[in-house]
């Protein structure tokens, strides 16, 4: 089966349809079948269900970046989906089809924290804080403990 993403108002994903690969026999045979299935000359993509943060889940060729959902953005100079933007701060990151902060990755828990998330006494995880980092651009990530909320 192959997967089309509408693009409507700003690239934005309105609708992902699935057309069977005997009618979507390249991209365009399919876009074809779908404008002509609703009478209308939308622009369709096509996308991969397998496809995540331009990592095949199969092992295979990623495609476009990731699989697009309703709210995803077509980015159509670096020929990717990718998931609206998280936070003001954060950046693309075109080889992984993701938004970055400008901190980097969220810092590594402590052993201690790992070894309370595996005992279910704690539920340690770091948390984005756009207003922190928009006062202080040195922070960002909140230390948070779920089951403590």
């Amino acid at each position: 089966m192959a997967n089309f993403a509408k693009l409507g108002n700003d690239n934005i994903v309105e609708r992902v349809e699935v057309v069977h690969n005997n009618i979507a026999t390249d991209e365009q045979a399919g876009i074809t079948f779908l404008q002509n299935l609703y009478n209308d000359t939308a622009t369709w993509k096509q996308t991969s269900y397998n496809t995540f943060a331009n990592t095949h889940k199969l092992s295979g060729t990623a495609f476009r970046g990731n699989y697009a959902s309703v709210g995803y953005i077509w980015d159509a100079d670096n020929n990717i989906f990718l998931p609206s933007k998280p936070f003001t701060s954060w950046t693309k990151h075109i080889s992984s089809a993701t938004w970055k902060s400008p901190l980097g990755n969220q810092p590594d828990l402590s052993e201690e924290q790992v070894s309370q998330n595996n005992a279910d006494t704690h539920q340690w995880g770091y948390k984005w804080n756009e207003s922190a980092y928009q006062s202080d651009n040195s922070t960002g990530w909140d230390l948070v403990d779920a089951k403590a909320q």
